[in-house]
C-alpha cells in the first residue's frame, strides 16, 4: 500500500509516495521551496502541485506541518506564515486536494517513523527525538506511545530559544564549525536529559546525514546514547504517511 506523504518545512516543501510496510518511497523525493508568504493557499497550490506530479496515488494524504496540530487544527506556527494559527488546515486542505487529509506536528511525524522503523524500534522507555532544521522541533515517546505536540525547541537555553542557538539554520547563518555547532546541540540535549531523564535521543534532519561530524561532540556532553536518525530527512513525510494510512484503515 502506497500514500502520499507531505512534509511542510519553513524553507522546503517535500513530498513523496510511501510504501507503509516498510517506509520506503516509492518514486524520487521531491522538494519544491516554500512559498513566500507561506500562507495556507501558497502552501495548498504547492501540495497539489506534488500530488500531481505523484498521480498513482489514491487515497489520503499525510501532512505534517511545523506547530501545535490538535485534530488537523494548527494552534502554532513557527517559521511560517501567522495566517496558519487556529486554522482547521485538515478541512482546508481535504477541499483544496479533493481527497482526505490527515495533518500533524513534522516533529511527532518523524518520530512515529524513527519509533517503528528506525532508530527508535524496540526501544522501551522515554525516547525523545530532535528535527534541526530551520528550526527545533521535538517528539518524546514513553514506550513507544507518542506525547503530541511537545515544543522543546523553544526551551530556553542561554536567555534564548533552543532553536535560536542550535537549529541547522543558524550553523548555516553564523557559519559555524562543527565543533563549536556540536557544543551548541550538545548544552540543548543537556537540558532535555536534565529535564526527561531520556534512554535513548534520535537527531533528525537532513544534516543527521552528517552526524559523525558533530555527534560525537554531542556524546561527550551528555550520558544518554545519542543517536542519529536512520530515516534522515524522509522521516517527516514517512511518518504522516504512516498517519494517513491509519485514517484510511477500516475500523
Amino acid at each position: 500500500m502506497q500514500i502520499l506523504g507531505i512534509d511542510i518545512g519553513g524553507s522546503g516543501i517535500k513530498g513523496a509516495p510511501v510504501n507503509i510496510a516498510d517506509g520506503t518511497l516509492a518514486a524520487e523525493r521531491q522538494r519544491v521551496p516554500t512559498p513566500s508568504p507561506s500562507t495556507p493557499d501558497a502552501v495548498a497550490g504547492v501540495i497539489r502541485q506534488i500530488a500531481d506530479n505523484f498521480g498513482g496515488t489514491r487515497g489520503p494524504i499525510g501532512i505534517t506541518f511545523p506547530g501545535v496540530v490538535k485534530n488537523g487544527r494548527i494552534h502554532t506556527a513557527a517559521n511560517v506564515d501567522p495566517a496558519w494559527v487556529n486554522f482547521d488546515a485538515a478541512t482546508f486542505f481535504s477541499a483544496k486536494l479533493g481527497r482526505p487529509a490527515v495533518v500533524i506536528n513534522d516533529a511527532d511525524a518523524a518520530g512515529i517513523a524513527e519509533a517503528r522503523l528506525g532508530a527508535g524500534r524496540g526501544i522501551a522507555g522515554t525516547v525523545v527525538l530532535l528535527t534541526l532544521g530551520t528550526g527545533i522541533g521535538s517528539a518524546v515517546f514513553l514506550d513507544g506511545k507518542l506525547m503530541p505536540n511537545t515544543e522543546f525547541g523553544h526551551m530556553e537555553v542561554r536567555g534564548k530559544d533552543a532553536e535560536e542557538r542550535a537549529a541547522e539554520r543558524v550553523r548555516e547563518e553564523k557559519d559555524l564549525g562543527w565543533q563549536e555547532w556540536g557544543e551548541r546541540v550538545g548544552e540543548v540535549v543537556a537540558r532535555l536529559a536534565f529535564l526527561l531523564s531520556p534512554d535513548l535521543v534520535i537527531i533528525g534532519g537532513g544534516v543527521s546525514r552528517k552526524a559523525d561530524k558533530f555527534l560525537p561532540v554531542v556524546q561527550g556532553m551528555v550520558k544518554v546514547p545519542v543517536v542519529p536518525a536512520q530515516l534522515q530527512n524522509q522521516a517527516g513525510l514517512v511518518g504522516a504517511a504512516l498517519v494517513a494510512a491509519e485514517y484510511a484503515a477500516p475500523a
